[in-house]
């Protein structure tokens, strides 16, 4: 079965009706960014940064998967599919894509703020209560802060996602402008002559060689899903 990596951005996710960070001029739901998601906004009110994603949470429960998320899912069908998400959201595994790397972590998840990307310190959310409250602390006994990659920090899943772009034998991106590295970098890993689709309404400067279908997620991926013959 051929490997097929689908790298999302923002886009993806905006068609469920999710906010994202750069198309509202540095706001995340009317939050400065700097305020939310940097690690001096979380030393500085870590019980504003809590409560921020508190309230980011109760909005996701309600929000769905849309149908490109459905088609996503729909690939595994002909292809070992690898999705690399910049979004923090949990929909790609609502939609029950298998495989999925968070570049920028996720937001049903919580962990220590002493040592963020430590596995052991990492709790899952869901179902269960959702907020964090004040004083709430992680296992080893540090405050509790979202498993967000925040701005400025390293992104420590970022070898995993180019290890899946080498091996990959189609590589599609959904719904990101390539602007935001590392994440953009890597288009680079695929091998040459490896086929790269591009689904975005704005036109994006990813060179001649990609394949660009210039319509919104959903859309788009009905289009791909005819060009690879897959049955809708």
């Amino acid at each position: 079965m051929k490997k097929m990596v689908v790298l999302t951005g923002a886009g993806m996710s905006v068609e469920s009706g999710l906010s994202t960070f750069r198309d509202a001029g540095g706001l995340w739901e009317n939050y400065p960014v700097e305020q939310v998601a940097t690690h001096e906004g979380w030393e500085r009110d870590p019980v504003l940064v809590n409560n921020f994603y508190n309230m980011m949470r109760k909005k996701l429960t309600d929000i769905e998967p849309n149908e490109g998320h459905r088609l996503v899912k729909r690939l595994e069908e002909k292809y070992d599919v690898t999705v690399v998400t910049q979004n923090v959201d949990n929909l790609h595994e609502k939609a029950g894509s298998t495989k999925v790397i968070h570049l920028h972590g996720e937001l049903m998840k919580v962990c220590s703020s002493d040592d963020p990307y430590n596995n052991d310190y990492v709790e899952d959310l869901t179902g269960r209560d959702l907020e964090v409250k004040q004083g709430d602390k992680a296992k080893d006994g540090s405050l509790l802060r979202p498993f967000i990659v925040f701005f400025g920090e390293a992104v420590p899943e970022i070898e995993r996602a180019a290890q899946a772009c080498q091996q990959a034998d189609i590589m599609v991106i959904i719904g990101t402008s390539l602007n935001v590295y590392p994440a953009a970098g890597l288009i680079h890993y695929v091998k040459r002559g490896t086929p790269v689709y591009l689904i975005d309404p704005k036109p994006v400067n990813a060179g001649s060689t990609v394949i660009q279908i210039q319509k919104g997620a959903s859309e788009g991926m009905r289009e791909l899903c005819e060009r690879l013959e897959l049955a809708l």
